[in-house]
């Protein structure tokens, strides 16, 4: 009797047709603008991911949700096939972070990076919201963005920065081309007080960078830490250092030791 019941259960049937039209569309465009607003800023600035890397997030982002909300009416059956439309947006949310997470890895020898990554999540949830429907929120939100990117570095650089405060910068360059003395003058020309120099060989290590000459490549590298102390930005220095001809890497952690 089980056995027939079983068998004699309801096949399931197909639901509804799978939504699209122009009204799906416009939250695609929706999306495409938006990231690609977010994109042209960071392409202006010379970043990593620019233009096209923000565009295909913020699309494929609000893509993936469009799929979600619409794409499974077909086989949907009440109490047969259940989806919930929001799990998307946090595979998204995971997603998109292994992808920031590489433009901060890739860039593991400097502290440049983080704020690209962190442009790039905010697009993917920029583009989940277009295919949410949510177009106002996103709107508001690249319009945040667009405050803290290019507005935010003027007041940071206006605020008053303690003098005491001492950060290590350790760089990595070959030995023997006089790059310790560039340096050091690059340093103490933004600002900069050296309270201590250390210098450490590293042996003959291959260059990994591409401003590094291809005759230094299997060269003797040499690593040099920095105590430095002032009141202009320790990041800007670490940019500064970073684009040195023959410079191989740059690092800044903050050591306060005075408060320690």
């Amino acid at each position: 009797m089980i056995f027939h019941e079983l068998w004699a259960a309801p096949q399931l049937t197909s639901g509804s047709p799978n939504i699209q039209g122009w009204s799906q569309i416009g939250e695609l465009v929706a999306a495409f603008v938006l990231s690609m607003a977010i994109g042209i800023e960071r392409d202006i600035r010379q970043k990593s991911a620019g233009m096209r890397t923000h565009t295909l997030v913020g699309v494929g982002a609000a893509l993936f949700v469009l799929i979600s909300k619409y794409g499974f009416n077909d086989i949907l059956n009440p109490g047969y096939i259940v989806l919930d439309p929001s799990r998307v947006a946090a595979q998204i949310v995971s997603g998109v972070g292994f992808l920031g997470a590489g433009l901060i890895f890739v860039r593991r020898d400097s502290v440049r990076g983080l704020t690209t990554a962190a442009a790039v999540w905010l697009t993917a949830a920029v583009g989940a919201a277009c295919g949410a429907g949510l177009i106002l929120l996103a709107i508001a939100t690249t319009v945040i963005y667009l405050v803290v990117a290019t507005v935010f570095p003027v007041v940071s650089r206006k605020l008053p920065h303690s003098a005491s405060v001492i950060s290590v910068i350790r760089v990595r360059y070959p030995d023997g081309q006089g790059i310790l003395r560039r340096v050091l003058a690059l340093a103490t020309s933004r600002g900069f007080t050296l309270s201590e120099i250390s210098t450490e060989s590293l042996g003959y290590q291959r260059a990994i960078r591409t401003n590094v000459a291809q005759s230094n490549e299997g060269a003797s590298m040499v690593s040099v830490t920095l105590h430095v102390r002032g009141q202009a930005l320790v990041n800007d220095l670490v940019a500064a250092l970073s684009e040195l001809q023959g410079v191989n890497a740059v690092l800044a952690d903050d050591a306060d030791f005075e408060n320690e």
